[in-house]
């Protein structure tokens, strides 16, 4: 039975009231229904898988509103699990384009997506609190008047900037969250201790995003630091590029083919496929 859109945006907050659990970070129509396959509860799409795929670089505001919102729908209509989005910054610079940025989102038939607190200009690439604050309450409110319960996740990205500062995040992860923010994630955070200390500052579900350092704590290990929702973010879709860049070598550079060696059957991989698709 197909879940209807308010069934699946249930579903997705309900997830975030246990242990930590894990969102499959896909980027088309086949790995969403891969991931799902493999037994994903809730999937996330990658802005850097998304334009890996495309042959670009990502955050060189090459990924548009329009690219990545009709992933979005793609990815949503393909599975009958919760799906959100990486809506970067809102590719806006005011409040009101951010608003407009989550009211269309809300009709790509996913159930959430997040908001970066940056400008997109990577000499001065950081909102200020009170700008950061505004665009997050005009995407709140935007969510609240969907027709369903969109879940946002506000994004602090000091960390990721080379930035970082606890006690700022923690300021922005309470203001965001008086701003009506449902969820928050502070990418590049590695420290268990600094992890800890943001669950705790909050009332809202912490998320965290793996594979951006050396750092690989386990599900039970997060859940501990008070961690609702883990995020591979683009790890997946670097998982496949480094395969197909080292088949690619093996054959080009040794003219060898040792990488078909333990592939799945074109067979039982297509089959999958029909299967996923019946």
């Amino acid at each position: 039975m197909t879940a209807s859109l308010a069934e699946k945006a249930t579903r997705y907050r309900a997830l975030h009231a246990g242990n930590a659990f894990v969102a499959g970070g896909c980027w088309d129509a086949g790995t969403a229904r891969l991931l799902t396959h493999a037994g994903m509860q809730c999937l996330e799409t990658s802005s850097a898988g998304v334009m890996f795929a495309r042959g670009l670089p990502d955050g060189d505001g090459l990924a548009t509103r329009e690219i990545m919102l009709d992933n979005a729908r793609s990815v949503a209509a393909a599975v009958d699990i919760p799906v959100t989005a990486d809506l970067e910054n809102g590719w806006a610079s005011t409040p009101e384009g951010v608003a407009e940025t989550v009211r269309l989102a809300g009709a790509t038939g996913i159930v959430g997506g997040s908001i970066e607190d940056t400008t997109g200009d990577r000499t001065d690439p950081i909102c200020s609190l009170e700008v950061a604050v505004e665009r997050l309450r005009a995407a709140a409110e935007a969510a609240r008047a969907l027709p369903f319960s969109f879940a946002l996740t506000a994004r602090a990205d000091q960390y990721m900037h080379a930035r970082p500062n606890l006690a700022e995040v923690i300021a922005r992860a309470q203001a965001f969250q008086i701003a009506g923010a449902d969820m928050f994630l502070a990418p590049g955070m590695a420290n268990p201790d600094e992890i800890a200390t943001l669950c705790r500052s909050v009332d809202i579900p912490v998320a965290v995003i793996v594979g951006l350092s050396n750092f690989y704590p386990t599900l039970p290990e997060l859940s501990r630091l008070g961690v609702r929702r883990v995020i591979v973010g683009s790890a997946f879709a670097r998982v496949a590029m480094a395969g197909v860049l080292a088949a690619a070598r093996e054959a080009a550079g040794q003219g060898t083919f040792g990488f078909i060696e333990g592939l799945t059957p074109f067979e039982e991989l297509n089959g999958l496929f029909r299967q996923l698709t019946g």
